[in-house]
């Protein structure tokens, strides 16, 4: 399908063409966890695009009232999640929160920053979901304060085998814009990547830990996980 008609190959595109993912399964970037990685993913980097952050916003907004239903309030993750949930809290006219990665170590010592009292239950925005750990643990952290969350929508999404075990587990029905597989398809489309490349970044979604290639110089360092 062509990407102006499908918004899932659209986001994928968009991301691409700013660089807000990169591939590179020759030489491949390090995570702070020690992972092997041929894919650098920053979708902060799509607040600097107006066409692009818009296009998103309207996307998560399809996505929370299709598949969620109008909830009481949006809740952003902490941080890559806060300001594109503040821009569909905006454009729902729902009231917007967001939620630490940790609780402060001072004053209220909150983790969830927000009017509690005006909604019970939530859909909650994120960035960027790889492990489901930072995702789950918002969630965790709302459903304490007493919120229903009704949720999850992400820009991407790597579709980890464990990540959609968690959420499954977790009771969580999460909803990515776009994702791995779908970004792959995108960038063998516009000539990003060819087909020689295909077999080692799709035996690195199978199985992360445990990928690696051929020794390369010195990798590059992503920021987030």
């Amino acid at each position: 399908m062509d990407a102006r008609l499908d918004p899932a190959l659209k986001i994928a595109e968009f991301l691409l063409q700013i660089k807000a993912v990169k591939l590179s399964p020759k030489k491949p970037f390090t995570w702070a966890s020690g992972w092997k990685s041929p894919i650098y993913c920053d979708n902060r980097k799509t607040l600097s695009y107006p066409p692009v952050r818009t296009y998103i916003r309207q996307q998560f907004v399809h996505v929370i009232n299709h598949e969620f239903g109008r909830p009481d309030m949006i809740a952003g993750v902490a941080t890559g999640g806060i300001a594109h949930g503040a821009l569909v809290a905006h454009d729902l006219g729902l009231p917007f929160l967001y939620v630490r990665s940790d609780a402060k170590g001072h004053g209220l010592k909150n983790q969830v920053e927000g009017d509690l009292t005006v909604g019970r239950n939530v859909v909650v925005v994120e960035d960027l979901v790889s492990t489901g750990k930072s995702s789950l643990n918002a969630v965790e952290a709302l459903r304490e304060a007493g919120l229903e969350v009704k949720g999850m929508v992400s820009i991407f999404s790597y579709g980890f085998d464990a990540a959609e075990q968690a959420f499954t587990k977790a009771k969580v029905k999460m909803h990515p814009l776009t994702n791995y597989s779908i970004l792959l398809d995108q960038a063998l489309r516009s000539g990003y990547i060819t087909e020689k490349d295909l077999p080692a970044l799709g035996e690195w979604r199978k199985d992360p830990a445990a990928w690696d290639t051929a020794p390369v110089p010195a990798r590059s360092k992503a920021t987030k996980e």
